[in-house]
């Protein structure tokens, strides 16, 4: 039976790990996620769990010890953020081409310089395109069922592909919330008291990895990886169909919030849309017809179901908490707009970056956003490409 507790993101997530009890972690610590390994370390020395527990000289050194443990067939975890994530870039590469299903808890924070502690997406969303399954939480209750799932995602025999489970440094990660905790024996008879590896160094069926790949089949192994995210979306609901069941708590590829009748709506990642829920509501009372989507998986981008999701609109807004510097939107802009080519054309799309470096986003942010979609609706004049709450 689940238990009602006080815990924070950080929290949360140690003792998910804890309750799963990982072969190995492999870990070095970095604001805002150093909490997470640094509570697991208390769990293996006072016994709580069997892990072996690897402190390492770097972020780079913590993903390969993680992706030689996972190829050896164990189950595999550690925790990073911002500059932590960077330093390991070369190897987040190789642990997806590696088909190494490590589940990595990404603590969002904003990538230096200049030097910022505080939250924004730009170290995940620069990693987005290293093959690694992205899966993002509005909350503490999100990032623990999240990083329960995630074992069963990765792991999965058509999947076998790394995991980032994203949520926002400090106000995910530090800020005590209420949730729920299942009992151990209930995660455990979920996730599997052990990783099936049946191909890995040590599996079944003994095999070596990482050896060079040449011209003739370097191709069809990158076309193997791109199978294996397609396959993720479909497992992904599989397993969340199954932990709504255990759970009662519902887990799609995105959520979506008032959007049944919806003229205009928004889209965002992250804590950002607890905010942009309450501004609904208001709008809402006021007789508007707002709605909002709330991203759920990244990677692979369920882009179709998107574009089904915001067909009906007549206004979109698409915020990202990153600068990818192109000029002409955000990531997530990006992914969302060419969705909707196809299946919810001629839709006003607009472009919104905002909270960088951890710049505060309340509910009139928000409902400015909303109100400037209306503005677009009736006059027919917008900009494409905007800032939001910046002194230019």
């Amino acid at each position: 039976m689940a238990k009602r507790v006080s815990l924070s993101g950080n929290e949360a997530v140690a003792q998910a790990m804890r309750q799963i009890e990982p072969d190995v972690v492999a870990a070095f610590p970095i604001t805002p996620s150093t909490e997470i390994p640094q509570y697991f370390a208390s769990f293996v020395a006072n016994g709580q769990v069997k892990t072996e527990f690897v402190p390492v000289e770097s972020e780079h050194s913590a993903m390969s010890a993680c992706i030689g443990a996972s190829a050896a067939g164990g189950r595999v975890m550690t925790a990073t953020s911002s500059q932590g994530l960077a330093y390991m870039w070369e190897m987040l590469y190789v642990a997806a081409s590696s088909r190494t299903p490590v589940i990595l808890a990404a603590v969002n924070r904003a990538l230096s310089g200049p030097v910022n502690i505080h939250n924004d997406h730009s170290d995940t969303m620069g990693a987005r395109d290293a093959g690694w399954i992205q899966i993002y939480g509005e909350n503490a209750q999100e990032a623990y069922d999240n990083f329960i799932q995630a074992v069963r995602v990765g792991e999965h025999k058509d999947v076998l592909l790394p995991v980032m489970v994203c949520f926002d440094g400090f106000i995910t990660s530090h800020a005590v919330e209420n949730l729920e905790l299942l009992e151990d024996k209930e995660v455990k008879a979920f996730v599997g008291e052990e990783r099936e590896a049946e191909y890995a160094l040590l599996g079944k069926e003994p095999m070596s990895m990482g050896s060079l790949d040449l011209p003739p089949y370097y191709f069809e192994h990158k076309r193997q990886q791109s199978g294996a995210m397609e396959e993720a979306k479909k497992v992904l609901l599989e397993v969340g169909a199954e932990y709504e069941k255990l759970t009662g708590r519902e887990y799609g590829l995105f959520e979506e919030y008032r959007m049944e009748d919806a003229d205009a709506a928004i889209v965002v990642i992250g804590s950002t849309a607890g905010t942009a829920k309450a501004a609904v509501e208001k709008m809402r009372e006021e007789g508007k017809k707002v709605g909002l989507i709330k991203i759920r998986l990244f990677r692979p981008f369920p882009a179709v179901e998107i574009a089904k999701a915001l067909s009906k609109v007549k206004a979109v807004a698409i915020m990202d908490k990153t600068e990818s510097f192109s000029t002409a939107g955000g990531p997530l802009f990006a992914e969302v707009r060419s969705a909707m080519y196809d299946l919810a054309a001629n839709k006003i799309a607009i472009s919104y970056i905002y909270g960088l470096g951890g710049r505060d986003v309340t509910t009139y942010h928000i409902e400015k956003v909303y109100n400037n979609l209306y503005t677009a609706i009736n006059t027919g004049k917008y900009e494409v490409y905007n800032y939001l709450e910046i002194r230019e």
